[in-house]
């Protein structure tokens, strides 16, 4: 398990992800994927960039961790159960339910996500017995990171 310095270390990784998709017109949502103490795929929203409503932060990292294994031939189904995913705000229910068929293990985040969390705020895709859906996965929610601004 993650200490907290190293939990600091990737959100604030996902900040500035949050910041580059703010400054790209897009709500800002930014994440890492972490293997084996390093960051191997990384994303932010890109939904009004594609015009995609599915092109999430969570959606475009996968997407790399996914080309990332292929390229230095790993087997993402020995990479998918131990990777740790932090991102700067709750998944939504799509996204929870995409990391938990993908057997994502843990997943950090920033704040809750009141209206289309998917971890806890509105439904509990994480947790819920859903058998046939993939294995549960744990959340650690919400991670408070100090923003030094100046």
């Amino acid at each position: 398990m993650a200490d907290q310095g190293e939990i600091e270390k990737y959100m604030y990784s996902a900040l500035d992800l949050a910041r580059a998709a703010l400054a790209k017109g897009e709500v800002p949502v930014g994440c890492v994927m972490v293997y084996q103490g390093q960051i191997v795929a990384q994303g932010h929203n890109r939904v009004n960039e594609s015009k995609n409503a599915t092109v999430h932060a969570e959606m475009v990292a996968v997407g790399q961790l996914l080309e990332w294994c292929m390229k230095v031939g790993l087997d993402k189904n020995e990479v998918l159960p131990i990777v740790q995913l932090y991102v700067t705000c709750e998944p939504c229910i799509m996204c929870a339910g995409a990391l938990r068929l993908l057997s994502i293990p843990v997943v950090w985040y920033g704040c809750p996500n009141p209206r289309f969390g998917g971890c806890g705020s509105v439904l509990s895709v994480h947790s819920d017995r859903l058998e046939s859906y993939g294995q549960q996965f744990k959340v650690h929610p919400p991670v408070c990171v100090m923003i030094r601004v100046c």
